[in-house]
């Protein structure tokens, strides 16, 4: 039996028959939970009662591998911002291509993001990187604080030691790093724009944020865009001046809203406010991001840790087109070569803020992934390789009784200015389509004594 396997097993049965099978203790982890606001339309963020465990191995090969990765995404960025050609490969909108013209006035392409992982034994597959305004931070760093000391996990410190992987402060140092290299020389006053600052129950992942930096001595605001104004070169809300932006809204789902000519834009473009993430960071988040990765004719130039990490560790992704592109070394049809693949391919939008579905074509039949084909040929889709998925029992209480379920695992290490520090992880059932059968767990580096 494996470390990890040994951990899982000795937690559960300590519910199920052992010490810990009165389940007072998990309600009162519900009842904290509730308290500090871990909560989003009345449901808890984790309904789940273990965390996820990995071992020391597996997150030093996520760090090692996920900053080689990063370090390919950051240089295929510089290449993309320099040709109109390649810019189109990642299917931009107009107002998208002309914000990432906009030199932010500090060096990182991405201050903060997150890769999206299967990570399953000497195994690991990054899916997704997300650039734009990525999540999970702080609600893992929140609940790695309640768990750490509940009662079952006594169990598992008989045998192993458990560390957090906690980031928030990774991700305030990078926030200060990126404003000191924009010119900023003063404390900066902080907004967190989002949203849904009025509109949610429980408390948002950007209150915890925002009392965290209050806590460290920053003067900070929640700020929705319409809240704005840009006037004698001051971005502001109401009388509180704004020196820096955490962004905590998508690219798309802003232009949706608002055009160009909004405050934010305006300071951003003029240099009165540093904005993190910038808007080139649009340039990383959508998903053909790693068809150019993919793409061994565009890659064969970059470092050889680089390479490597891609080619192990990356799923061959492609735009979708009416094209003939390269499946390993080999030129095929796209469309057709779609078609005819359905057990081994899926489709996703390019971008997650849009309302376009994925597509699994091993849960569809012929005729569903035929249709789905035509859907991706006629707004901006990719095709990516199937990457088996991740399982595991995780325990959760279901109108007060102990239930053992197998839930899909996905890790998310955390990146800050291209370092990886801290990752959560997030359960589902692994069907498309929305369920309520999900949420985040902090993740704990099981280290054996």
């Amino acid at each position: 039996m494996s470390q990890l396997d040994d951990a899982v097993a000795r937690y559960n049965k300590s519910l199920e028959s052992g010490p810990y099978s009165d389940l007072a203790w998990a309600e009162a982890l519900h009842e904290k939970m509730e308290a500090a606001g871990l909560s989003s339309g009345g449901r808890l963020i984790c309904p789940f009662l273990r965390p996820h465990f990995i071992t020391r191995r597996q997150y030093d090969s996520l760090v090692k591998t996920g900053e080689a990765l990063i370090a390919a995404i950051d240089r295929t960025q510089q290449m993309v911002l320099s040709s109109p050609g390649l810019l189109s490969r990642l299917e931009l909108l107009p107002a998208e291509k002309m914000l990432a013209q906009i030199d932010p006035g500090y060096q990182a392409l991405e201050v903060a993001a997150r890769l999206d992982s299967h990570l399953a034994n000497g195994h690991l597959h990054f899916v997704q990187y997300n650039a734009d305004s990525p999540t999970g931070a702080g609600y893992a760093d929140a609940l790695a604080g309640l768990f750490h000391d509940i009662p079952p996990m006594k169990e598992v410190r008989k045998k192993f030691n458990l560390v957090r992987t906690g980031s928030r402060k990774h991700l305030l140092q990078a926030l200060l790093k990126s404003y000191k290299q924009f010119g900023g020389s003063k404390k900066p006053n902080i907004a967190i724009v989002e949203f849904r600052a009025q509109y949610h129950s429980g408390q948002s992942e950007y209150e915890l944020f925002r009392d965290f930096f209050r806590d460290e001595g920053y003067q900070v605001e929640i700020v929705s865009p319409e809240q704005l104004e840009y006037r004698n070169g001051v971005l502001r809300k109401g009388s509180f001046e704004i020196q820096l932006v955490y962004r905590r809204l998508g690219v798309q789902e802003f232009l949706i809203r608002f055009d160009l000519s909004h405050p934010l834009v305006q300071a951003y473009r003029d240099r009165a406010v540093c904005v993190v993430n910038s808007f080139r960071s649009e340039l990383a988040h959508k998903k053909a991001m790693f068809g150019l990765l993919t793409d061994e004719n565009f890659t064969a130039r970059f470092p050889t840790a680089e390479r490597k990490a891609i080619r192990e560790h990356v799923p061959w992704t492609r735009l979708v087109a009416a094209a003939k592109t390269t499946y390993y070394e080999k030129t095929v049809d796209l469309p057709e070569f779609i078609a005819q693949n359905r057990e081994r391919l899926a489709l996703k939008p390019n971008d997650d803020y849009s309302d376009l579905h994925s597509y699994f074509g091993w849960e569809m039949d012929d005729s569903g992934w035929e249709r789905a084909l035509k859907m991706a040929m006629r707004s901006p889709y990719v095709v990516q390789e199937r990457v088996d998925p991740v399982r595991s029992v995780f325990p959760l209480l279901s109108f007060g009784h102990l239930e053992l379920r197998e839930m899909q695992v996905d890790v998310h290490p955390h990146a800050y200015l291209g370092k990886v520090q801290g990752c959560s992880s997030w359960l589902s059932t692994g069907k498309s389509g929305f369920s309520t059968a999900g949420g985040i767990v902090p993740t704990f580096i099981l280290d054996p004594k």
